[in-house]
């Protein structure tokens, strides 16, 4: 894993890709909430990236092709195409408002020439197909160059219409609308290896769609008790296995993860396995139970790891081994005597992502103070970075930062004191084939890329 030889991977306003906001980076103003960045996810080869805001809308990057000037530069992501993705919504029955943020993003594997991704807000996911056109018909026999229907008697002579070449156009279309499947807020959506099928988790339930049916879905999880005052414990993520179609994990505000299997029953409340590690007593706290809640579970390319994100620290999870997590990192340690000044400011519930490399050699996850860190699995090495304006220059290698909690202080350490919570990595988001991330921090997207070797370690 590079330790610290991160480089920024700009485009036009240098490492940072800030849409929908000013140019200027110094306001003292904070963003539209509309603007902030909800959701990061590339496609299956990493050409594409997708982000979805606060404000209903999806962005789409495309990886520019390699220079001819400099064969072995690494294309830039620019926009691709901008579309409104969800629209804020009131239920008149139980008089809430449903808002347009785009929770999560996923790719559909590509099956031809168009790409397609699932979007969704808090109760209705959509699938959206993009495709391009860089060819226009002409030479219509009734219709005349405006579109506009021709008289039938001033048509003397049949031509064939011809294709001519035109500026490329990327056409975003709404395919299929998937409403009403949820009486809770959606936190996941994950594809099903077998490309017709997906799931959609929320706090109580999962249900399992096809992905040509709208109308209907099935439910495959359900923990909602009889009574809700003897309800302990919500679903937190869910995603299906890379490679079984038939097994599924999701994660619980207890810390647990359930693997599931869709061949033992058509309902899955009876899971296959429980990953749970038991509770040291002499760390029992008042916040015990709040941070020790999963906020992300991810399966590894492979297939055969699980890993967990929670308020402090990372875990990889074997799928053969249920009483414990094979490896645990620390991601902000520091903050355990912070706790009660976290939970007042509500900074404690923030939920924070995961993600793996292509190889799953190394993980990463995001920070306050617009930190990320990343830990290698092989070397047991980890650093700190930083996604901001002041610190990632164009092409300039990225510094490792380090938190200083008490003692001595180096010339660049921070302390843990002047650490900013409101500057806070939640979506983060790895291409599968190369070491290119992909950081949103507020409204601004970063890229960087390993700048020693673009190449998988």
């Amino acid at each position: 894993m590079p330790s610290g030889t991160l480089a920024p991977l700009g485009s036009g306003s240098g490492s940072a890709l800030s849409y929908w906001g000013p140019n200027e980076p110094h306001l003292p103003v904070s963003p539209p909430t509309a603007d902030i960045i909800s959701t990061v996810e590339f496609n299956h080869t990493g050409e594409l990236l997708a982000t979805g805001d606060k404000g209903g809308r999806v962005v789409i990057f495309q990886r520019e092709p390699e220079s001819k000037n400099a064969p072995h530069s690494q294309g830039e992501y620019d926009v691709y195409s901008t579309f409104q993705s969800h629209e804020p919504e009131f239920d008149y029955l139980k008089s809430l408002e449903i808002e347009e943020k785009i929770n999560k993003i996923k790719w559909l594997p590509q099956q031809n020439a168009a790409h397609s991704l699932l979007s969704t807000n808090d109760k209705t996911i959509k699938l959206w197909k993009i495709t391009e056109r860089d060819k226009r018909p002409e030479g219509y026999n009734l219709k005349d160059e405006e579109g506009k229907l021709k008289d039938l008697s001033t048509v003397t002579s049949l031509q064939v219409p011809v294709l001519k070449p035109m500026d490329l156009m990327v056409e975003v279309s709404p395919r299929r609308v998937f409403a009403n499947g949820h009486t809770y807020h959606i936190n996941s959506i994950s594809v099903n290896s077998d490309c017709e099928t997906y799931m959609s988790a929320d706090d109580l339930r999962i249900n399992l769609w096809h992905l040509a049916i709208t109308d209907r879905s099935f439910n495959i999880v359900d923990i909602k008790p009889a009574n809700m005052e003897d309800l302990t414990e919500v679903i937190t993520a869910s995603e299906f296995h890379p490679h079984h179609c038939n097994l599924f994990v999701y994660s619980s505000s207890k810390g647990s993860l359930r693997l599931c299997d869709m061949r033992a029953a058509a309902l899955c409340d009876k899971h296959s396995k429980l990953f749970e590690e038991p509770e040291d007593p002499s760390n029992r706290s008042f916040f015990s139970e709040i941070i020790s809640s999963v906020s992300d579970v991810k399966f590894s390319h492979s297939g055969r790891y699980m890993l967990t994100r929670d308020y402090l620290t990372v875990k990889v999870w074997d799928l053969n081994m249920e009483a414990r997590p094979i490896e645990t990192y620390q991601v902000h340690d520091y903050l355990r005597s912070k706790l009660c000044s976290l939970y007042e400011n509500d900074c404690i519930f923030d939920k924070f992502e995961c993600a793996w490399n292509g190889s799953d050699s190394v993980i990463m996850t995001g920070a306050y103070n617009n930190f990320f860190r990343m830990f290698d699995r092989n070397t047991k090495r980890d650093v700190t970075l930083e996604a901001s304006r002041e610190s990632s220059k164009p092409r300039a290698v990225l510094k490792p930062r380090r938190v200083c909690v008490g003692g001595k202080r180096r010339r660049d350490d921070i302390s843990v004191d002047s650490l900013d919570f409101t500057k806070k990595i939640l979506h983060t988001a790895w291409h599968p084939a190369e070491n290119i991330i992909a950081i949103a921090a507020t409204n601004n997207l970063y890229i960087f890329q390993d700048k020693v070797n673009s190449e998988m370690h």
